[in-house]
């Protein structure tokens, strides 16, 4: 395990409701600002389920070519801005030389609802012979890996995970193997997602799984409270700039944090709820320890999955105190999706960044909304107010439907 290479982040990227350029959504984010509203992009008279985190100063023409950007859906414009933040951070330059050894890997939890819905909408009514000959190639989930390789010229690995809310976690932690492992020396990694649509909020309304709290949007999304009841869908898309240490160096590149460790797993045990022990939690957050040399001592903040669903912030609690034991009790761990909502596949990527800029600010992100803390979760969330503290090591955690596990441990880089 010793001759495996040392992988740091050293470009990062966000486009998300609270800002669309890294610093100022990580701004927001220190200082609780919500990104929940009114659902603005279509009539909710039908909905049950009327509040999102649309992105709404997001304009395609600030990016793209008007013929372009009317080909591409959102779930990969965001991708693509995002990459463009990360790589221009990075400020590496991709040559023919080194295009090979660089690759993306993006996770997409549905691809291009949106686009989907619109263009059977429009053969119904128009016949399906009026179908877009771009309606394939704007809707399949790669279509982000494909652009953002195409946008910088990479001609590495190009994959796509679509592993549902633990999509941006597993490409994250796939990217960290293609750079430990030799074939590649540089991976454009993250999530993205854009499905705030009728279909997208009526299919998980019917679920019972998304909050209805319509009155008070902003405090909608409430992990670990009481009185939580249900996440809220919200979009966007977070990019990292992962890069072999050694080669980084090299170069000068600042290095923003070190992934030093992943781990995965399968609950085997229902397609939308974890079981009761958190089970498969627990050893996805151990094999993260485990792959990084470290003990649970050692990690000072968690960036948890913290839904708002009243199963998921009691069975991850759980899982948190059977890995850390005793270190639970000095553990900060807190839920960006209470400022941020859940971004499906998106999320772990998000997360990710965030997680890697709690380390070079060394400050832990709030949990806001958590006015009456649920019995059952029982550990520090950092409620309200950001918290400046000691962060050499974290983790970010990621679990989705169909019981599949992702997380990363990341640590601060020491020469």
């Amino acid at each position: 395990m010793s001759t495996r290479r040392r992988v740091v982040i050293t470009g990062t990227g966000l486009v998300i409701p609270q800002g669309i350029t890294t610093e100022a959504a990580w701004g927001n984010i220190l200082s609780g600002k919500s990104g929940i509203d009114i659902i603005t992009r279509f009539d909710t008279s039908d909905c049950v389920v009327k509040i999102a985190g649309e992105i709404k100063d997001f304009d395609p023409l600030n990016y793209f070519e008007k013929k372009q950007a009317k080909k591409l859906d959102l779930y990969s414009q965001y991708a693509i801005v995002a990459a463009r933040m990360a790589m221009e951070e990075s400020g590496l330059d991709v040559t023919k030389d080194n295009s090979p050894r660089i690759g993306v890997i993006t996770g997409c939890g549905m691809g291009g609802l949106p686009a989907i819905t619109e263009q059977h909408e429009q053969a119904l009514a128009r016949g399906f012979k009026k179908i877009s000959p771009f309606f394939i190639t704007s809707a399949i989930p790669n279509m982000p890996s494909g652009h953002i390789s195409m946008d910088f010229g990479t001609k590495g690995v190009n994959l796509t995970l679509t592993t549902a809310c633990a999509a941006g976690t597993h490409a994250v932690g796939d990217g960290f193997r293609h750079i430990q492992y030799g074939t590649s020396d540089v991976v454009i990694a993250g999530g993205t997602e854009a499905v705030i649509c009728q279909l997208g909020i009526n299919g998980f309304s019917a679920m019972k799984a998304l909050s209805t709290r319509n009155d008070e949007p902003t405090r909608a999304s409430r992990p670990f409270d009481q009185d939580r009841d249900g996440f809220v869908m919200s979009e966007g898309a977070g990019m990292l700039v992962l890069e072999e240490y050694e080669h980084a160096k090299k170069r000068g590149a600042k290095i923003i944090a070190e992934v030093a460790g992943f781990g995965f797993s399968s609950d085997a045990y229902h397609i939308a709820a974890p079981p009761e022990d958190g089970e498969g939690a627990v050893r996805a957050m151990q094999a993260a320890l485990d792959d990084a040399a470290l003990s649970g001592d050692q990690i000072d903040y968690i960036n948890a999955h913290g839904t708002s669903t009243p199963l998921n912030d009691k069975c991850e609690t759980i899982a948190i105190r059977t890995v850390f034991g005793d270190a639970a009790e000095k553990l900060a761990v807190s839920s960006t999706k209470s400022m941020t909502g859940h971004m499906l596949g998106a999320a772990g990527g998000i997360e990710a960044v965030f997680t890697a800029l709690s380390i070079r600010d060394q400050t832990a992100p709030p949990t806001i909304n958590l006015d009456c803390q649920s019995p059952e979760c029982d550990l520090d969330y950092v409620p309200h107010t950001a918290r400046q503290m000691r962060i050499n090591a974290a983790m970010s955690n990621s679990f989705g439907f169909g019981g599949t596990n992702g997380v990363l441990v990341l640590k601060r880089c020491v020469d």
